[in-house]
């Protein structure tokens, strides 16, 4: 049962020689308080039906006679899963360093994400669900048992490579190698396996004591095929989207409008695909409409060497993630940009000869062609690329939901970017600067910021924990307001996570406090300031739920020495709105990303 341990200031009334306070402070708090364990002269458990640990150390150290009180909370095993990939120090396999970008950083995996920690909390929940929209997902034994019915959503044949006509029920991958006469261009490439790699990094079975862990662990995934020899069409993209997220059951084969329910409709989706180009009107419609309904898009950056970041990635409401190097600089491949909502490990080697030495280990198929032996990927054939950064992300985003299930996709994005850990700023080769805003000229390895890479480092661990905090939302009548005005503020649109309730909220000024005070008591869902001075000022609102997890959010105001206004943002006329709304078929956009 919930309860407190609690040191008395003084012995109190004993039993045995030991303190034995219940119905001492029963009668002075006047509520009904149970004795529980004895742990010293003056120091004792307690207990109160109906109430959380949390409000019972709150109530009690309210009692002068209490010298300290704290919650009695559980402790845990802190132990790795048995997947004998995860550890360090390898004998059998390269790299040596194993799934350094699951445990937690040290000096020298500086980004990895911490996933260890995060399962302290969560392995990820088998209602959550994750579809991975790629080229199809092989039956790897890590991951027969994870895998929802998905669809094939290629039409062309050419593309599917697969020996059916046109979209169906497989959702395999055949193998998307292209000969030297295949897609018009010359090059030839062997099959991929990117969608089994993708789906490995998010959830493969996990602590079976075989291969390696994922992040997600328990959460299931929808696989999705898209791409195929010579990439995708972006039809068939946007319809695997809306099929995946649950928004349609219509699939159209062959010119024909086909029903096919999806029976476990994503609440998350990763698409590790994209070209270079602006966000076109399909993706933003698409992805809009799929956050509304509650699902979170996560997109891979690019791999364009410090060039803007691609399309969809760079489509308001989807989740953008830039690569990293195990020392926590951009790795050189990714691209970067305002667009960027965080980042994580991408793999990279250092070495110029040799097996690689930082890569993601993942699931992956030693076909060629078509596919051969289930295997993982090592420093000999190493995974790396933004496309295996954003699954990090995306796993993540599943045990997230694991712990919570009612957040929205804005939610989800504010608790990634405000549990990140920061960027680097030393440690790389002399000569590795900063990394500037995406323009005509690559960019290699660089120092990230802000502007260029995202909120910050993924930090699983604190993402679960920021998750079950109260989502702080703040309302302010006026952001510029005049000097002499009061702002109204309201805070009551706040909300607690998982189930549990509000029970405090308290106001503060962090900045600028020379320059407005609160007009009202400052412990309500609603408070009001006063403006005394021009400048910069920002309030901040803790909220504090019923179990003691807290809050924060603040909102930035520009006092002016004068009132002032300004109009909204412009409007668009129909003529306009026909014209972004206009789609063009038959157009090749996308492609995959692999390297």
């Amino acid at each position: 049962p919930d309860g407190a341990l609690m040191r008395s200031a003084s012995a109190g009334r004993t039993r045995y020689g030991h303190p034995f306070h219940a119905a001492a402070l029963s009668q002075r708090l006047g509520m009904r308080i149970t004795d529980g364990r004895v742990l010293g002269p003056r120091t004792q458990s307690l207990h109160a039906a109906g109430l959380s640990s949390a409000r019972l150390a709150a109530q009690l150290a309210t009692d002068p006679d209490v010298e300290w009180v704290v919650p009695d909370q559980r402790r845990f095993v802190r132990a790795l899963t048995n997947d004998p990939f995860l550890t360090d120090a390898q004998a059998s396999i390269t790299p040596v360093v194993g799934q350094w970008y699951l445990r937690a950083p040290d000096a020298t995996a500086v980004s990895a994400i911490n996933a260890v920690g995060a399962w302290d909390s969560t392995s990820g929940s088998p209602a959550v669900t994750i579809a991975v929209i790629d080229t199809g997902v092989r039956n790897h034994p890590e991951l027969a048992a994870k895998l929802h019915p998905g669809y094939d959503f290629i039409a062309s044949d050419v593309v599917s490579n697969d020996g059916s006509s046109g979209r169906d029920a497989d959702a395999s991958d055949p193998g998307d190698f292209e000969l030297a006469t295949s897609c018009g261009n010359g090059v030839a490439s062997d099959s991929s396996w990117h969608g089994t790699q993708v789906a490995g990094l998010i959830g493969a079975a996990s602590n079976d004591g075989i291969g390696m862990a994922s992040v997600g662990r328990d959460v299931m995934i929808l696989p999705v095929r898209v791409l195929g020899r010579c990439g995708a069409f972006d039809s068939d993209i946007i319809a695997a989207m809306r099929w995946a997220g649950g928004l349609t059951s219509e699939v159209g084969v062959g010119g024909v409008s086909v029903t096919v329910p999806n029976t476990h409709p994503a609440q998350v989706i990763n698409m590790s695909l994209g070209s270079p180009g602006s966000c076109p009107a399909s993706y933003r419609d698409a992805i809009a409409e799929l956050n509304q309904f509650g699902v979170t898009v996560v997109v891979a950056a690019g791999n364009e060497n410090g060039l803007a970041v691609n399309t969809p990635a760079n489509c308001a409401g989807a989740i953008a993630v830039a690569g990293l190097r195990h020392a926590g600089t951009k790795v050189g491949y990714s691209s970067i940009g305002p667009q960027v909502a965080i980042a994580a490990p991408a793999g990279n080697c250092i070495n110029t000869s040799g097996p690689c030495l930082y890569p993601l280990i993942t699931t992956t198929n030693s076909g060629t062609q078509g596919p051969l032996l289930d295997t993982y990927s090592d420093g000999t054939n190493p995974t790396l690329g933004t496309s295996f950064a954003a699954p990090l992300v995306a796993g993540t985003v599943g045990l997230m939901l694991s712990v919570n299930p009612g957040m929205t996709p804005a939610q989800v994005r504010v608790a990634l970017q405000s549990s990140a850990s920061s960027f680097v700023s030393s440690g790389a080769d002399p000569g590795v600067t900063t990394c500037r805003a995406p323009d005509f000229l690559t960019q290699i390895e660089c120092y990230c910021t802000t502007s260029t890479c995202g909120a910050g480092m993924l930090n699983a661990a604190l993402a679960v924990l920021h998750a079950l905090n109260p989502f702080v939302v703040i309302d302010a009548s006026n952001n510029t307001p005049a000097v002499g005005s009061a702002v109204s503020l309201n805070g009551s649109a706040s909300s607690a996570r998982g189930g549990r309730s509000i029970s405090t909220y308290q106001w503060s000024i962090t900045s600028g406090s020379a320059l407005a005070r609160f007009n009202a008591p400052t412990n309500g869902a609603m408070a009001s300031l006063q403006v005394l001075a021009a400048g910069s000022i920002v309030v901040q609102l803790s909220v504090t739920d019923n179990t003691g997890a807290v809050g924060l959010g603040s909102v930035s105001l520009e006092a002016q020495a004068a009132a002032s206004g300004g109009s909204g943002g412009g409007a668009i006329d129909l003529g306009t709105l026909i014209g972004l709304i206009a789609v063009v078929p038959g157009v090749l956009l996308a492609r995959r990303r692999t390297r």
